[in-house]
């Protein structure tokens, strides 16, 4: 047994030609046949049985247990509004009431009762939805104003990623996955973002690309963003778990990992990650998306190629992708192709990578919705997202269900779709009001006017508007009386 795996990981660290692929699919099914029985891969380890009904923890997936807060404080009101019900996809007016940073109540549409002292935000006309959800960006990474020598700067790295994030929460994004940045900046602005100390989106951060030497965004020649700084190479199933458990020491609430590597690897990559509780995705293509498919992955990212056999994996184990077509058409609008990359070994087009989302559509599979905005892309917020979605329109979702898919949909496959994704009371209070009916016409999306993250009204009538700076008192009156 231990040959065997000792020949497959080395298999597939080299390049591969059909006869070698073939081996090496040959060798995964054998080994999974004789796996030691009683050693069945760790489901999701979910902490909140263990918690008291109630209990206030992190926000986030790994779900810390945090001393309890009351909800004080002057109330939010939005009245007028046209609701958008992120389950259902219906509509109906109603008044929306947030108390603190969660939302109180959800009511007829001419209620009142509130303190005196709330403040009321008047949405008639308008329509009331959850924050969008954007499940892949890379805030951190360089754009062509970032020097070179700066690219690899975890300084640098978090103000560009400050910047962007204003861009996406003057957009309506209340929440994006970071699916790698530079050095440990993702981990920093999910930080500070969590403590309400930046105006921004929540940052669900992986931190960095876990892969094997040589793969995917370590390919020679090294670059600042394609080295050390942004991923992770490591070997051996013993050193993919270890770089799991540093990620998530670091503060990742989500693990991302990405070809090539072997099945001893992937596997325990996963089961590590499942054993902390959190998720994993994969930037994964051709034999290695079904070798991470039957090690438990949770997600695959983008449309790259992957067999049919793969797809029906996928849908039977109800494992979900994030297309991210929308970027690998700019792609192709700008370069013609992709190349020059030896984790790219196949051919990309428009038509391909649009038959591989139908396919997955057709399977069943839950799809969310993510951008891939990666340097200058950053600058095309919410354009590219509302392009993902009129993707989505085309290979056969409603205009509603693709909303859903940006909403509820990206909230449960954050394995936060208790605490976002719905305007329902006593969930966190992530909300925008958008000047138009992006139910009936997606385009609406960027007349996004009121954004409340968090409880915080950031976003007032299109502008950053950042609550002023409390100055903390001295001990004692300065100078002291008694100095003459």
């Amino acid at each position: 047994m231990k040959a065997k795996l000792s020949f497959q990981s080395s298999l597939a660290r080299t390049c591969l030609g059909a006869t070698a692929a073939a081996a090496l699919l040959a060798l995964s099914a054998a080994s999974a046949a004789q796996a030691p029985a009683g050693e069945p891969i760790p489901k999701l380890n979910d902490r909140r049985p263990f918690l008291a009904p109630g209990a206030r923890t992190s926000e986030d997936p790994v779900r810390i247990p945090m001393r309890p807060v009351a909800e004080t404080g002057p109330e939010l009101v939005i009245r007028g509004g046209r609701l958008f019900d992120a389950v259902s996809g219906g509509v109906r007016p109603a008044t929306v009431v947030i108390q603190g940073n969660r939302i109180k109540a959800v009511l007829p549409p001419d209620a009142t009762g509130w303190g005196a002292d709330a403040k009321i935000i008047d949405a008639a006309g308008k329509t009331v939805m959850p924050g969008l959800i954007d499940m892949h960006t890379h805030v951190t990474y360089p754009d062509r104003g970032s020097p070179f020598d700066e690219q690899g700067s975890e300084g640098a790295g978090t103000l560009r990623g400050q910047r962007n994030l204003r861009y996406f929460l003057e957009s309506g994004f209340t929440s994006v996955r970071d699916l790698n940045g530079v050095s440990n900046a993702p981990f920093l602005l999910s930080q500070w973002s969590a403590a309400g100390m930046i105006p921004a989106p929540r940052v669900f951060a992986a931190g960095w690309i876990i892969t094997g030497t040589g793969g995917h965004a370590t390919e020679r020649p090294v670059i600042p963003s394609h080295g050390p700084d942004y991923a992770k190479e490591v070997d051996g199933p013993d050193a993919w778990r270890g770089m799991v458990r540093k990620a998530f020491k670091e503060g990742a609430s989500v693990i991302k990992i990405a070809s090539h590597f072997a099945p001893d690897e992937v596997r325990a990559a996963i089961e590590e990650a499942h054993l902390l509780g959190l998720k994993v995705t994969c930037d994964c293509e051709t034999i290695y998306t079904e070798m991470a498919v039957d090690a438990g992955i949770d997600m695959i990212e983008h449309p790259l190629p992957r067999s049919d056999a793969a797809i029906a994996k996928m849908a039977k184990k109800k494992i979900a992708a994030v297309p991210t077509l929308q970027v690998y058409q700019n792609l192709l609008d700008r370069a013609g192709g992709f190349y020059g990359s030896t984790s790219r070994r196949f051919t990309m087009t428009s038509q391909g990578n649009f038959d591989e989302f139908k396919k997955m559509k057709a399977a069943g599979i839950i799809m969310g919705v993510g951008t891939d905005t990666i340097g200058d892309a950053s600058l095309m917020v919410p354009n590219s997202y509302i392009a993902e979605l009129k993707w989505f329109v085309r290979g056969g979702y409603s205009v509603t269900d693709a909303l859903k898919a940006g909403t509820i949909v990206n909230a449960r496959l954050l394995d936060m779709g208790d605490e976002l994704g719905t305007i329902e009371p006593g969930k966190l209070a992530d909300i925008i009001i958008v000047g138009g009916r992006p139910d009936e016409n997606l385009d609406d999306l960027a007349k996004v006017e009121q954004v409340i993250k968090d409880g915080q009204w950031l976003i007032v009538n299109g502008e950053l508007a950042t609550p002023r700076h409390v100055s903390t008192p001295l001990v004692k009156p300065s100078p002291p009386a008694d100095v003459k």
